[in-house]
């Protein structure tokens, strides 16, 4: 596996941005040989207090990426809840449309839908579950671990309280939350009634994270609607990176054979 530092100029940010990325490497061969096809590529999200760099220092996500052949992609999204902010930058169009075209263009990943799939702990999981909800056509499947799931109930959570300018700045008000598209519960409702080929969603939460009753809330709503292959799962732990370290794995797991958590 190859590990790569990456930094580019950002269109929508207007500004200098960096991800890291996890690449596969291809065997060397004679340049008269065809290369391998496009490898399989993950969006792996941070949470709130992380950057691009915290997925590859706590976890052994490089060690369990080789596994699977897969690309990771690890961009920094700031404290940004990627999404678009009220007052602020435009955080789900940089991760939802230009770091895709970046990536796409400059290593050799799949541009396939049934090769790309997004994931991401606490605000990262709220990033990627709603990358799949908004954007069904990109993605096969989707997972979130500790996700950060009930926006409307964060505006007002007592153990949530710091974050309130920045969800203020970046939301407005928990009304404006559906209309913008940033509403989890409200992007289920729509992407079941669409009717179209909809990502696979696999969640899973610690009992004793912060976080259990805002997933079970969310669990409890996807299972009303009835969205298709929607898994979620409770195990012990907490909001830690011991739980996220090992619940990655049960991700790829998912995304590369279909196989759930046991």
């Amino acid at each position: 596996m190859a590990f790569l530092e990456c930094h580019f100029q950002s269109a929508v940010l207007g500004r200098a941005v960096s991800v890291n990325v996890i690449l596969p490497q291809s065997p060397y061969q004679p340049a008269t040989v065809p290369p391998e096809k496009r490898f399989p590529v993950l969006y792996l999200l941070h949470g709130l207090s992380d950057d691009a760099t915290m997925w590859f220092r706590r976890t052994s996500i490089e060690r369990y990426a080789d596994l699977h052949r897969i690309a990771v992609v690890m961009p920094d999204g700031g404290r940004g809840f990627y999404s678009d902010a009220i007052a602020g930058e435009k955080m789900w169009t940089f991760i939802a449309e230009e770091l895709p075209f970046f990536i796409q263009s400059s290593f050799p990943v799949s541009r396939e839908r049934t090769d790309t799939f997004a994931a991401g702990l606490s605000m990262g999981g709220y990033g990627a579950i709603k990358l799949g909800l908004r954007l069904p056509e990109k993605f096969a499947a989707v997972a979130g671990l500790s996700t950060l799931a009930d926006l409307k109930y964060r505006f007002r959570a007592a153990d949530s309280a710091s974050w309130r300018p920045e969800l203020r700045r970046i939301f407005g008000s928990p009304a404006r939350l559906a209309a913008e598209g940033n509403d989890l519960f409200a992007l289920g409702e729509t992407a079941v009634a669409s009717g179209k080929p909809l990502p696979k969603i696999l969640s899973i939460c610690g009992t004793d994270d912060f976080m259990i009753r805002d997933n079970r809330r969310f669990n409890k709503h996807m299972t009303r609607i009835g969205y298709p292959e929607y898994f979620a799962f409770e195990r012990p732990g907490a909001h830690t990176w011991e739980f996220w370290d090992r619940h990655i794995q049960d991700v790829l797991n998912f995304f590369m054979s279909g196989k759930l958590p046991e």
